[in-house]
């Protein structure tokens, strides 16, 4: 089946100049050819772009399909076949909004990727990371510290599961290899929902995150990890960590260092205007919400640091609850606010592409790519706010050749 966008702006995930009144052929589920003028070919579906912005679909390169609430000991204890059901609700939404590719940094697992491929949920292209590892009292260790411990000590929930020593970060990670993820995800500092840890914390020692580098390595893969202060991101970049969430808090002189080992950082602005906004309404407890203080502005000048530095930066949104995953798009208005909108538009598509290790097949309007594309109505260049909007805004949302949404 061949499908023809024809009389479209081309913006091709990488250049600033836009490919005008340009005709992408689709063939299958790739991309066959990019033309400038219009081209004939017998028996295509001809879809009249009448000047619109195509581009490739969006990634969110930080996302959480196991996340119906903010209230984690709640999701833990969820029957797995509820959360399930939860998880294609939100990965529809995703799809829906133009995200057709997502990476899950935490708790998605093989069976929601057999679901979208084997079209049981109409979702986006997933890419998880199993169970992320946290050490005992660390971000992911969601126990209370006034809770009775099960007679193991260890602790294993919806997104995360615990290991102590390099030996244990060994076995966790080759165990999450086994099940099938594409990437590996630890926490290397303190967060904001966790309840024992305070923000300021390292976590996990040099040993132990190096044998988790090696392990992924074993399989091509590559470790991603939640950093919020500037010494993780340090040590991340040293110890062969490639890409590092959040980066709240990079310095000038951590930039230059990131940027000299090869890293990525994905920030997260979406999640820290949740909590800054609704923490109390959200049942943050006390030192969650003191947590939370100058935490937008502190990552807002970590990405302008990253900018000077020359580091690749990622797009995620990090949302949890049926109620914010609708914001996910306006992650890129919020990074417009210190990044050109170029900069956030292929941190969205080819930066998120090259951090998937997917160059070339994703994130770009280029031929042989895969027919993931998005037609809007309005200029991106000069409104990032319209991701905010698919429905009003996004009026074409294909996946892999195939039309999620035509309404043209």
């Amino acid at each position: 089946m061949l499908t023809l966008f024809k009389n479209a702006n081309v913006f091709d995930g990488f250049a600033h100049e836009m490919l005008e009144g340009a005709t992408v052929v689709v063939e299958g589920d790739r991309i066959r050819a990019i033309e400038v003028g219009t081209t004939h070919l017998d028996g295509a579906r001809v879809i009249d772009c009448r000047g619109r912005v195509l581009m490739p679909g969006l990634i969110d390169a930080h996302f959480h399909a196991y996340t119906p609430s903010f209230d984690i000991a709640a999701n833990d204890r969820m029957p797995p076949s509820l959360m399930a059901t939860h998880a294609a609700r939100i990965l529809e939404g995703a799809l829906q909004r133009g995200f057709t590719t997502v990476r899950d940094a935490a708790g998605g697992d093989i069976g929601l990727w057999l679901a979208i491929e084997q079209g049981l949920i109409q979702g986006p292209r997933f890419f998880f990371a199993g169970k992320a590892i946290s050490q005992t009292g660390g971000h992911g260790d969601m126990r209370r510290g006034d809770e009775q411990l099960c007679s193991c000590g260890g602790y294993s929930g919806s997104i995360s599961i615990v290991a102590d020593g390099a030996d244990a970060m060994r076995q966790a990670v080759r165990e999450e290899l086994r099940k099938g993820a594409h990437q590996i995800k630890l926490f290397v500092s303190g967060g904001v929902v966790s309840p024992t840890d305070p923000m300021w914390m390292p976590q996990f020692t040099e040993d132990e995150i190096r044998a988790a580098v090696y392990e992924a390595g074993t399989r091509r893969t590559y470790v991603m990890a939640h950093c919020h202060t500037d010494d993780a991101a340090r040590r991340c970049a040293e110890f062969g960590v490639r890409t590092i969430e959040h980066g709240t808090e990079i310095s000038d002189e951590s930039a230059k260092f990131i940027a000299e080992k090869g890293c990525y950082v994905v920030p997260t602005l979406s999640v820290v205007e949740v909590l800054r906004n609704h923490g109390p309404d959200l049942g943050l407890p006390p030192m969650g919400l003191e947590k939370i203080k100058g935490v937008r502005e502190k990552m807002l000048a970590s990405i302008e640091a990253c900018s000077r530095a020359g580091v690749r930066l990622g797009l995620g949104a990090d949302l949890l609850d049926h109620t914010f995953h609708p914001w996910q798009g306006g992650e890129l208005e919020l990074r417009g606010e210190v990044s050109n909108s170029l900069a956030v538009l292929q941190s969205a598509t080819s930066v998120n592409a090259e951090i998937l290790q997917k160059s070339g097949e994703l994130g770009c309007i280029a031929p042989g790519a895969f027919a993931d594309i998005l037609v809007l109505d309005g200029d991106p260049f000069r409104d990032l706010s319209l991701f905010r909007d698919a429905r009003k805004n996004i009026p074409v949302i294909m996946k892999g050749g195939q039309f999620i949404k035509m309404t043209l």
